[in-house]
Parts: C-alpha cells; sequence; structure tokens
C-alpha cells in the first residue's frame, strides 16, 4: 500500500463549495509571511435536535452528508437505558479526512443539546468498503448528532468540517417539534495558527492511525504555547510520544501497547492545550487590565494637576489684582514708583493668566483622554455585542435569544460573550454598570416585569462571577413600559424583548454632545 503524503497547508476545499456548506461563514483573506491564504471563519451552525423520552424503547434517526461530503449516509438506533441515552451509529461512503486538510486524520461523533453544548461521543474509524461503526452514551436526552473531521479523538469543541447531520424520520420517536440546535464550531486553519510551521506527515500502513493521532495532539499543542504556559503536562506528553515512538520502531505482532500509549499521548497533549489556551488568555486579560489601569493613573494625575495649576492661577491672579489696587493708591505720593509699581503689577497679572491658561489646557487633555478611553472601549464591546454611546453612558444591546423564551436561565453562548465582557469592563476600573431588562407586551404586565427583572438579575449574577465588583453593578426591569419598536408584528416584538448594560462613570467622561438622560 502506498504511503499518503498529508501536506499541513494543502488539500483545501474550493471556498464556493464551502460556503454552500456553510451558509453563516465569512471568508477573509489574512496575510501570512509573503503568502495570502484564505480562512473561513463560521460562528454557528444549526441542526436538528430530538427529546428522545425516557424508557421509551429503541427509535431510529438517519445521517446525511453536507455539501462538503453529499455522498456520505448513516443511520443511528437510540435506545432508552437506565440514566443514560445509548447511540448505536453506522456511516457509509466516508472518504479518508485527509480530503479536507493536512491537519485532519480522523472523524468524530457528536452529541449536541438544543442549548449549543457539544458532548464528544467517540472516534468513527473509516473501515473497509469506506464504512464504519460505533456505539456510545450520553447523558443528555434532548440532542442532535453530527459528525466532523479532526486532528485527533480527543478534540473538546467540533471543527466546522461538518460533514453528516442527523435527519428526523416520520417514525423517530420523541417530541413531535424538532428545535434546532446552535453549536459553535472551531474554524478552519484553527488548529494551526497562521505562520506556524507544520511538518507533513506521511501515513504508513504498518503503523496504527492512532500513532499519527498523537503527533497532530503533540504538534498542535505545541503551536498553541503548550511548551510555555502547561509545561509540566506538555513534557509529560512529549515523553509519552517518546514511548510510542520507540515502540513503533519495533515490528511488535501485538499493536495493543502502542495504541494504549499514543492514545493516552494524546489525551495529555490536549490537556496541555486546553491549559495554554486559558493561561493565555488570562495573561491576556491582566495586561490589558495592567494597560487601563497605567492610562486611568495617567489621566487622574493629569487632571490633578491641571485643578492645581487652575487654583494657584487664580489666587496669583487676586494677589496681583490687590497688589495693582495697592500700586494706583501710591502712585498718588510718588508717580515715579507707582508707575513703576503699576508695571511690575501688570506683568504678575500677565504671568497669571498664563498659568491660568496652562491649568485650562491641562484640564482640556485630561477631558480629551477620557473620550480617547471612552471611545477604546465602545470599540472594545462592539467586536462582542452592539454597543452605542448616549448620555447616560455607552449602552451594550442583547437580544432574548440569551434566554429561552420565557425564561429567565442564560444560554451557554451567552454566557461566553458576557464572559469576553466582564474582560473588558474588568481592565477599566471605577466604572458603575446598570443591567436593564425589557419585555414586549405579550402576557400580562405584571408577569413581564417580574420577567425583566429576573433576566437582568441572571446577567448582573453572572457578572460579579466573572469577576465585577458586585458594588460597581446594580439591575432594574422595566417589563414592556419602554419599547423601542412595535408589538404589532414579530420583530418588533423581537427587538422590544433586550436586556442592555450602560456603562458609565468618571473614568470614560462623558460623549461631547450628552445633554439629558434617557431611558433608552
Amino acid at each position: 500500500m502506498k504511503n499518503i503524503l498529508l501536506s499541513a497547508v494543502g488539500c483545501v476545499l474550493s471556498l464556493s463549495a464551502f460556503a454552500q456548506a456553510n451558509p453563516q461563514a465569512t471568508a477573509v483573506l489574512v496575510p501570512a509571511g509573503q503568502v495570502s491564504t484564505y480562512r473561513v471563519i463560521v460562528t454557528s451552525r444549526s441542526v436538528q435536535a430530538v427529546n428522545y423520552q425516557h424508557r421509551s424503547g429503541a427509535t431510529d434517526v438517519d445521517f446525511a452528508g453536507t455539501a462538503l461530503l453529499p455522498s456520505a449516509n448513516g443511520k443511528a438506533k437510540v435506545r432508552s437505558k437506565r440514566g443514560t441515552m445509548e447511540v448505536e451509529a453506522e456511516f457509509g461512503k466516508l472518504q479518508s479526512p485527509t480530503t479536507f486538510g493536512g491537519e485532519y486524520l480522523t472523524y468524530v461523533l457528536w452529541a449536541i443539546s438544543p442549548e449549543g453544548r457539544a458532548v464528544n461521543l467517540g472516534e468513527v474509524l473509516v473501515g473497509g468498503n469506506d464504512r464504519s461503526k460505533l456505539t456510545a452514551t450520553t447523558d443528555l436526552q434532548a440532542f442532535a448528532l453530527i459528525v466532523t473531521a479532526e486532528p485527533y479523538y480527543a478534540v473538546r469543541q467540533p471543527s466546522n468540517v461538518v460533514v453528516l447531520e442527523n435527519v428526523v424520520r416520520t417514525d423517530t420517536k420523541g417530541t413531535t417539534e424538532a428545535v434546532n440546535a446552535k453549536y459553535e464550531l472551531m474554524e478552519r486553519g484553527g488548529y494551526i495558527p497562521t505562520g506556524y510551521k507544520f511538518d507533513p506527515v506521511v501515513l504508513s500502513a504498518s503503523l496504527p492511525l492512532e500513532f499519527y493521532e498523537a503527533r497532530n495532539a503533540l504538534r498542535i499543542a505545541q503551536s498553541e504555547g503548550a511548551e510555555q504556559y502547561a509545561g509540566a503536562s506538555y513534557q509529560h506528553a512529549v515523553q509519552l510520544m517518546n514511548t510510542a515512538d520507540a515502540d513503533a520502531t519495533v515490528n511488535h505482532i501485538d499493536r495493543k501497547p502502542l495504541i494504549a500509549v499514543a492514545r493516552e499521548a494524546v489525551q495529555t497533549a490536549e490537556d496541555a492545550r486546553q491549559i495554554a489556551v486559558k493561561k493565555i488568555d488570562e495573561e491576556r486579560r491582566a495586561n490589558d487590565l495592567q494597560a487601563s489601569s497605567d492610562a486611568q493613573a495617567r489621566s487622574q494625575a493629569q487632571a490633578a494637576d491641571a485643578t492645581r495649576l487652575k487654583e494657584q492661577a487664580q489666587s496669583d491672579a487676586a494677589k496681583s489684582q490687590a497688589d495693582a489696587a495697592k500700586a494706583q493708591a501710591d502712585m498718588v505720593n510718588n508717580q515715579t514708583a507707582s508707575a513703576a509699581a503699576i508695571s511690575a503689577a501688570q506683568a504678575d497679572a500677565e504671568q497669571a493668566r498664563l498659568a491660568a491658561q496652562t491649568a485650562q489646557q491641562g484640564e482640556h487633555q485630561a477631558n480629551s483622554d477620557k473620550a480617547a478611553m471612552r471611545a477604546q472601549l465602545s470599540i472594545q464591546l462592539n467586536t462582542i455585542l452592539e454597543t452605542r454611546d448616549s448620555a447616560r453612558g455607552l449602552i451594550v444591546s442583547m437580544s432574548d435569544v440569551l434566554f429561552d423564551t420565557g425564561q429567565y436561565t442564560l444560554k451557554p453562548g451567552a454566557r461566553e460573550k458576557l464572559a469576553k465582557v466582564a474582560g473588558i469592563l474588568l481592565a477599566y476600573p471605577g466604572l458603575n454598570i446598570e443591567v436593564d431588562g425589557y419585555t414586549d407586551n405579550v402576557g400580562g404586565d405584571a408577569m413581564n416585569q417580574t420577567l425583566s427583572e429576573n433576566r437582568a438579575g441572571a446577567v448582573l449574577k453572572y457578572l460579579v462571577e466573572e469577576g465585577v465588583t458586585s458594588n460597581s453593578v446594580s439591575a432594574k426591569g422595566y417589563g414592556n413600559s419602554l419599547p423601542v419598536a412595535t408589538n404589532d408584528n414579530a420583530a418588533g416584538r423581537q427587538e422590544n424583548r433586550r436586556v442592555e448594560l450602560v456603562v458609565s462613570g468618571e473614568a470614560i467622561g462623558s460623549p461631547a454632545n450628552a445633554t439629558t438622560g434617557s431611558l433608552n
């Protein structure tokens, strides 16, 4: 059997085919040294999920190939067990995962909850006649099933190379109405940072796939900074890989020990990668916080200096005026001496005027620094959620998709966005955050008032859990009393169902055109 040479930057699908498979994808041209490469970023994808009834026996669902692999197919039998769900799946016409890029060596079956939580159910190995089987269990009761191409079996987030999705059949047992599960995906090329040298991999039939997955996992962990930020775990993974390399050089009839140590190396490398990613993010947030604190300290010092100079200038001006008056009185007795005294007093008055002007310029600079900090904060928040400026402060808008209908428990996607917002706010000490909840007019006024208060309170609680000082954040519910759109149609009602963060404080000043406050 011929060896297959995999290039780490080759085997890229055409953009048109990928965009067809990912309707929410955006093509971005990214410079990489002297070469420009396309990276396709997918934020989310939807697939039908089924709420399988507890103890309802076995039921069947089908799988259909996506535009990335339209010929692929499959089916699964889902059985309700005591405390778990068993999934027995079979797939056909799966091509080699290396078709989608050098870093992809295997397939993984995922269960996706309606809230977007992805659970790795296990590795799908391509068998004879391109057919594969897998039996797994999950503690989820309501879920969708997908298959993705991955660099190794132990990944914790699906890649956006989705090749199969479940299809609800007419005879599938479960709730009659399937729901759309939205889940986030690892972007294509996300396992290999731009500019990172990823040596080609040569697959050999004499060695198990797990051996190459371990190499992939270790290289990807190194590219994510695990060697520096998760040294102990990374070195453990290196030792395991060295053991696997040594075993691979011996022609063993029994390959089980090699497979076992290779799989342990994959798991250890993935743990090291996760630790490194978390520590790098923590370091970035700490650096942002320190830079913001330094900028705020400089701004406060400049404001204090401006105030001191202004007060000193006012005192000097008053003294100069008194001296000028005294000199005017002395002029009656001694015209020559009076003239000299008046001239000196006028010179002092001019110096006082110049000092006052300098103080005013310092005050203007302090205000300019606050305006720049306000603009920077607005830009950072806008990368996460829609943000606008107002006389009340920076208003960060969140739609009702943060919650299930009529509920006030934050969805996973909402928690992730709020965690990023909290990280940004922590870099600007001295801010005040007011969380405002609003609803449409569906239902009674009392119910809507309570729902708006509970949703605002849920957001406040999560921000505090993420490190925002509790005495700097407050929550209010306005019910349906302040709509921003008509309640006569679904689109308007959706706009009215919202939660807003009003961010203000002396550190970021006020907008230049601020007038009177407004609730919207």
